[in-house]
């Protein structure tokens, strides 16, 4: 018998992975991306349009889920609990998303994984005490990295802080509505959902571990390695499997199921970010996200031979995932071609370009961001730092093949784009 499944932001790429997924499954779109992502966020009226259109469907609603940071995050509990569906509770959501929050049950299971942190209210006139630049300020509740500033001087702070303060709002103001909906201690309480979190910088490469909570108990099925761009913040590529030693491997998942366990996560996937030094051999915990990185999908598929949208999907079903690792690939690669300053975009390459790069280097495929006609700081979802102009994931035997393959596609990738400082 055929499953319903409705899907929130559900977007081209996804769906088609999602459709390719075994089982007799039809999903649905709930809410579009647009609609979840740009603008103001009313998530009373959000929540009510997709009640709308789940009681009007003509058939049975069989789960209900997302792959989406906040409000998918939020609204995927708030629409299965009155209907009996499988999710993660809603208050264990909160208090990973919640960056204070979510510091401070770190805090209190792996605190030598934890840096030194503090809730800082938009109008301070300065760092807090006991904190030493380098520092991140953000928001406590964001977009993917935005308003993320890394601050080295009173000056960079004050002028980060009045950007939060500007902006910190969007995101903070319908995440307080949701906040309104569990108990909170009552310091979470008191900063709320616009306040900001500055916090001491990590060093070393970026590690995320990938995995899910069924019955209570946590299951990691990957670790992906992220290099960035020399001397910058912004995300170069994702490498699957990780190439960290197995000690390394084996403490960050040791630290992932004490920290999991502590938020409360069950029903769901999750995906939790470390730095590590190499030269000190130290671990140093970013942050808990509360779902599994849709970003990560094809590499999962390439290696694995399935993509990690098929445990969150047996999970929303009441089933158990499945483990494996067949797939056609043994290594895979995310990589992000940038662009570092604001610029109009005039052209992009065609599809007939890409599908001529696709037929000559096997295992790759691009998907481009950057559309001609708009401004790249139009984008959403964009860091502070850079935008981007296209995805390439590539399959491969090895590292070394994976990188040269994506060199080969960037020199053929073709960008037309005006900075905003042309005369």
């Amino acid at each position: 018998m055929t499953k319903n499944i409705f899907v929130l932001g559900l977007d081209d790429h996804n769906h088609a992975a999602l459709r390719a997924l075994p089982g007799d499954h039809r999903f649905h779109p709930l809410l579009s991306l647009e609609q979840l992502t740009q603008g103001e966020l009313d998530m009373p009226a959000l929540l009510a349009q997709a009640e709308q259109q789940l009681d009007s469907f003509d058939g049975t609603v069989d789960a209900i889920i997302g792959y989406w940071d906040f409000p998918v995050s939020s609204l995927v509990p708030l629409l299965c609990e009155p209907r009996g569906l499988p999710h993660a509770p809603l208050e264990a959501i909160v208090r990973c998303e919640h960056k204070y929050w979510s510091r401070l049950e770190q805090r209190t299971v792996v605190p030598e994984v934890v840096p030194n942190f503090a809730e800082i209210d938009p109008d301070a006139p300065h760092i807090p005490d006991g904190l030493s630049y380098p520092l991140w300020l953000k928001p406590v509740k964001a977009f993917s990295s935005e308003l993320a500033f890394r601050v080295t001087d009173d000056e960079g702070f004050r002028e980060a802080m009045e950007e939060i303060r500007q902006g910190a709002g969007r995101v903070g103001e319908p995440f307080q509505w949701v906040m309104d909906r569990v108990p909170l201690p009552p310091k979470v309480a008191e900063a709320g959902g616009t306040a900001g979190l500055a916090e001491e910088e990590g060093q070393g490469r970026q590690l995320t571990v990938e995995g899910y909570v069924h019955g209570s108990q946590p299951y990691i099925y990957g670790v992906i390695d992220s290099d960035c761009y020399p001397g910058t913040s912004s995300f170069l590529c994702y490498e699957y499997p990780s190439r960290q030693s197995d000690e390394v491997r084996e403490r960050l998942i040791e630290l992932t199921e004490r920290v999991i366990t502590q938020v409360g996560l069950d029903n769901t996937a999750f995906n939790v970010e470390y730095f590590y030094d190499p030269q000190k051999d130290s671990l140093l915990l970013l942050e808990i996200n509360p779902r599994h990185s849709q970003s990560h999908s094809a590499l999962f598929e390439s290696v694995d031979g399935r993509t990690n949208h098929d445990a969150v999907l047996r999970i929303a079903l009441g089933e158990e995932p499945v483990h494996s690792r067949n797939g056609e690939y043994a290594f895979a690669a995310k990589w992000f071609l940038r662009h570092f300053t604001d610029g109009y975009v005039r052209s992009v390459p065609s599809q007939e370009e890409i599908e001529r790069i696709q037929e000559r280097i096997p295992g790759l495929h691009v998907e481009i961001v950057a559309q001609p006609g708009q401004w790249l700081s139009e984008l959403p979802g964009q860091d502070s730092y850079s935008f981007e102009l296209a995805d390439v994931f590539v399959g491969a035997d090895s590292p070394e093949e994976a990188e040269r393959m994506y060199q080969e596609c960037k020199d053929a990738l073709s960008f037309d784009i005006q900075d905003a400082d042309h005369d």
